[in-house]
Formats: C-alpha cells, structure tokens, sequence
C-alpha cells in the first residue's frame, strides 16, 4: 500500500496533509510513504525531516507512480495525480459542491474521492473531523487578526496617566470557531458577548466567562440542525436577532462573525447599515468571507474600510497558522485512515456509514447522494 503526499497547488495553501510524524505512523501500519518535494515546507516541515521518518522524497511523478492512496489538504485537478493506481483513493478537503466539475474528473480518471469534510459528526469521528480541527485555529486566529487591525489595547489597564477600558469583543456563531474567539478573546482581556441560533450555547458561552445575547420567546430560538450544524432561522427570529443585534453591535469595539450553513451561502449576519452604527476605528473580522460572506461589505482576501469600520475577510485562515493546522490536519487524516486499516488486506476499508458519508465517486462514477438527486 503506497501513500502519496502531494504538494499542494491552490494559491496561498501553506498546509500540507501530512508531517513527519503521520508519515511514520502510516509506515508502521506497513505503508510505503511517498512525499513530493518540497510539500512541508510552507508549513516548516523539510524534506529531511520525512526522510528521516522512512519516507521516500522526489518528484511529483515518483510519489504518484502507483499510489494507492493520495493524500492532499484542497483537491487538486485529477489531470495532475497521472500515474496513481487505477481506483486510487484521493482523501482531502474537496468542496464537493462548488468544485463539482472537479469532481466529475475525479470520476473520469477512476479516482475513488474521499471528501474529509463531509465527515459525519459522530462520536467515532470526532477524531477525524478537518471542520472541528481547522475551525478552532481560525477562531484563535481571527481574534488576533482583530487585535492587529484594531488601534487600540484589548485589556483595562489602569496607569498613573489614567485607565484604559478594556475592548468590548461580539462573537456572532458559537461553534467551534466561536468557542475558541471567546476563550481568546477572554485571554486577551476584552469584555466578550456572544449569540447563536441554538439555546443550547448560552452554557457554553457562559462557561467560557462571557455574556450571552439572545432573543427571548421568539420561535426559531432552537436553531439546531442536522448534524451537529445550525440551522436557518425563521423569519421571527431573524427579525427579532436583527432587531436585538443592531442595538448591541453600536456598543461594541470588536465583532468576529462565524456562521456557516453547510452547502449554502453564509447567512447574512451584519448589514451596512449596522456596521455604520459602530465607532470609527472599530473591527469586523468574517470568517465566512469565502462563503459569501457574514456581513455586508466584506471581500475576500481583503481589508475593507466601511464606515471608518474595518472589515477583515482574510481567505483561508487555517493557511495562517499553517505549521499547527497541518499538524492537526494529518492527525485527522492519519486517524480516519488507520481506524479503518485491516491488518490482513494491508489496507483501510470503510463501512458503510462514514463511506458513504465522504465518498463521492466510484467506479467511474459520481455516487454521493447529495451530487446525484
């Protein structure tokens, strides 16, 4: 069984999907490691250090040629994996929606896709779950990219000139991402609130030391979907959270947005108008900018001025910290593989609830539910 770690191609991809240490845990399960040059280093893994893992480094070429398993952090274009074995599993991060003419090649050259972030969350799965793992560096990461952008200090500090008030932070979705901009944030010194659609975070908001703002006696309050996800709001609420939310966010100094429906576009969470209300100086940092975006204004890759607000819509933020989001990205590809790995076929086999869960082509063909009604 031939592992291929490939160098990711995608603009500004820094991670890699797998380090030194997976590699040699994929060779004590009896795999053959094959990297491609130069894959780790923009996340600060060498070559040597996979080497000295018992992996073998060179070209592109030689790590596809015969590969029985490729492993990536974005899907790359089926025209590049030439020369993996016909049937080869490609496990990564695929967006299958968005890229489904991607995908569709994948089933045109026999690849058998594997999307990781289709993962079911189950309690067997937590370990292998890329949203949950790459979701809570973002959410650290977009506190300090709020702290960079913001002119001012994020605790109280009381001097012999005076006091300074500490920051007063607003974190919109409480999910992973969430979880971890409160905790941050806290660490960092500010005043924190926070909201979501599902009753069930006003604990954990709370937990963390922060204050929670939700609309009261309103249907849609639930807001819980399937999976583990959230789901859309009704109308009331959504009025009613609008309504509740345009009050708080004129006090606050720092909003960090973080809500996401899985295969449709970001809800729409902060309005211009809303943003106009806040202080001059003020940030909004979206994390849902490459879905479309949380709040109005928001760009992609960008650092928007609106307001004298500055919204902050970096892409793919895991890249950013990309040495400890690969870690825990191999960890999550490593831990899926070898859950699976049977001893005697030399290789992992899926069962039925996780394979057809993430696995979208087959035998030339595209099968995944969700791609084919």
């Amino acid at each position: 069984m031939k592992i291929a770690v490939l160098k990711e191609t995608a603009d500004g991809e820094k991670r890699v999907a797998a380090t030194p240490e997976t590699a040699k845990k994929f060779a004590a399960l009896g795999a053959t490691v094959a990297v491609e040059s130069g894959a780790g280093e923009a996340a600060g893994f060498a070559d040597g250090g996979y080497a000295d893992a018992g992996a073998s480094v060179g070209d592109r070429a030689a790590a596809l040629a015969g590969a029985d398993i490729v492993l990536g952090v974005q899907g790359p274009d089926a025209s590049t994996l030439t020369g993996a074995t016909p049937g080869a599993w490609l496990v990564a991060s695929l967006n299958p929606v968005a890229e489904r003419a991607r995908i569709d090649g994948y089933a045109a050259a026999g690849i058998e896709a594997l999307a990781m972030e289709w993962m079911p969350r189950i309690t067997r799965a937590q370990s292998m779950d890329i949203l949950s793992s790459q979701s809570n560096l973002s959410g650290y990461k977009a506190v300090l990219d709020a702290a960079a952008e913001y002119g001012r200090a994020f605790p109280m500090m009381m001097t012999a000139a005076g006091t300074v008030s500490a920051a007063k932070c607003f974190v919109m979705g409480v999910g992973v991402a969430g979880l971890q901009a409160i905790a941050t944030a806290r660490r960092l010194g500010a005043q924190v609130s926070a909201t979501d659609v599902r009753s069930a975070t006003k604990e954990q908001i709370q937990s963390l030391g922060a204050k929670p703002i939700f609309v009261e006696k309103v249907a849609g309050i639930e807001g819980e979907g399937a999976g583990g996800y959230a789901g859309e709001m009704s109308p009331e609420y959504q009025a009613a959270q609008a309504e509740l939310v345009s009050g708080h966010i004129a006090k606050q100094d720092i909003v960090i947005t973080t809500a996401l429906i899985p295969g449709r576009a970001a809800p729409r969470l902060v309005t211009d108008a809303q943003v106009a209300t806040m202080r001059p100086g003020s940030v909004i940092v979206d994390l849902a900018v490459e879905q479309g975006g949380n709040v109005e204004g928001s760009r992609p890759g960008e650092v928007v001025v609106r307001h004298g607000v500055k919204l902050v819509g970096h892409r793919n933020v895991p890249s950013r910290l990309a040495a400890d989001s690969s870690a825990l990205f191999s960890r999550n590809l490593y831990n899926f593989l070898s859950a699976f790995w049977d001893k005697e076929a030399g290789r992992p086999v899926l069962d039925a609830e996780i394979g057809d869960a993430i696995r979208l082509t087959q035998g030339g063909a595209v099968v995944h539910a969700r791609l084919t009604a």
